[in-house]
């Protein structure tokens, strides 16, 4: 299969070619040139993550990897569960956090290392990826010591949480990490601009483990699959037709990802963007105007994204008729909506960070009585520890891999957003 570039269509690239260049030409993101159709969706819920994954994946990389290849490299990345929880009678989280890096990151991220690896012929390649938070752990530690891959994260100085900050500036050796005086928006703003830069491309070797790479959009395909076989084993097939997923977004790779899903034919009814203070889609899908504002700073820092980088992807979407333009809509939670949602799910007995409450919220908004609805937990808790005590009056524990950073120095240079400062950086 071929993937052509959103904004040059002549451009068209194998899956290889796509994990490798990150971005098209122009900053255009890549796009498979067809969406396959699977008419036994029951047989697939009806397998394992790891078997079932290998055949909702292949259509889209046979050309470069066997099916041995590639449940060798899915085998390798999904090593973690991702797992439907109750939360009241028609309401479930999904689960994303049981990873590496404790996000829903670690997906993409790991099958996004294992493809380059497998495609890069022992060429140096430099990883260049901008994080809001969960981003950059699952790529640094989904690339740390693979050799010729040089890995450079920006992040906004003082805009993340300080543990979501230790597992990825304390790894050192082939990951370096870079604080941007600014927002997460000047990160990815000095990403595209560095993948503008042709001598620098070509220089360092230069790609992108953002979501704007197809690799990490692929790999989230196949946790809506998991999501819904666990449904199907729970409820039967009956149930398979009324659910609605609320998405936590802020660069919308994972509604993407489940636009996808959907394609290919699984049984979603319909999705939820569920944003924070940063409502520029909420707005668009209101007004027809995109009109981003300046980045708001929130606890939710995961979404604090005004200009999110797949957005042309899902209105390729909904504009072409792969998915009902009807099945999308969006709203905005406030601060104060999104504290008191962690106290009502924490009194439900669950214990949820920021980005999950904005996603539970969403639902209380928007899903119908005879919808069921599943909201993504995108990150573990104990990743915003301070924020998660502060409002629910009650300390909660460190899991190991939080535990053994804790400690550990940041290594981290600070940088301003000036591009030509950064491209000397990458450049020495």
């Amino acid at each position: 299969m071929k993937f052509y570039n959103l904004k040059e269509n002549d451009e068209q690239v194998s899956f290889a070619g796509a994990v490798k260049q990150g971005l098209g030409r122009n900053q255009g993101l890549f796009f498979p040139e067809s969406i396959p159709s699977f008419d036994n969706i029951e047989e697939l819920l009806a397998l394992p993550l790891v078997e079932r994954s290998v055949k909702v994946l292949h259509p889209f990389v046979s050309d470069d990897l066997s099916e041995s290849q590639l449940k060798a490299i899915v085998t390798d990345a999904f090593n973690f569960p991702a797992q439907t929880q109750a939360i009241s009678e028609d309401r479930a989280i999904l689960e994303l956090f049981h990873g590496p890096t404790l996000a829903f990151k670690d997906f993409g991220a790991r099958f996004m290392a294992k493809c380059l690896q497998a495609f890069s012929q022992g060429k140096k390649i430099t990883i260049l990826t901008a994080t809001s938070g969960d981003t950059g752990a699952a790529v640094a530690h989904a690339f740390h010591d693979i050799d010729n891959i040089e890995v450079v994260i920006l992040y906004p100085k003082g805009k993340i949480s300080l543990l979501q900050e230790k597992m990825f500036t304390t790894l050192g050796g082939n990951i370096k990490t870079v604080a941007v005086e600014g927002t997460f928006d000047d990160c990815q703003a000095l990403v595209k601009q560095s993948f503008d830069d042709q001598e620098l491309k070509e220089t360092i070797g230069l790609n992108s483990a953002n979501s704007i790479n197809i690799s990490r959009l692929l790999a989230q395909i196949c946790y809506y699959f998991e999501a819904v076989a666990q449904l199907y084993r729970q409820k039967g097939c009956g149930a398979l037709n009324d659910i609605v997923f609320s998405i936590p977004s802020g660069n919308f790779g994972n509604l993407t990802a489940g636009l996808f899903a959907k394609a290919l034919g699984l049984p979603i009814k319909r999705f939820i963007a569920a944003t924070n203070a940063n409502d520029t889609v909420p707005r668009y899908l209101q007004t027809g105007e995109w009109s981003p504002n300046e980045t708001v700073a929130t606890i939710s820092n995961a979404m604090d994204v005004s200009n999110p980088n797949n957005w042309p992807r899902v209105e390729h979407m909904l504009k072409t008729g792969l998915v009902d333009k009807d099945c999308v809509s969006s709203v905005s939670i406030d601060e104060e909506q999104t504290q008191m949602t962690m106290i009502q799910l924490a009194k439900l007995g669950y214990i949820s960070e920021p980005h999950a409450a904005v996603a539970y919220k969403a639902l209380q908004y928007n899903a119908l009585d005879d919808e069921f609805g599943v909201f993504l937990g995108t990150a573990h808790p104990a990743k915003f520890k301070e924020i998660v005590e502060s409002t629910l009056g009650q300390p909660i524990g460190l899991p190991k891999e939080l535990a053994d950073c804790a400690s550990e120095t940041i290594l981290s240079t600070t940088a301003s957003i000036e591009f030509s400062e950064l491209r000397a950086y990458l450049l020495s």
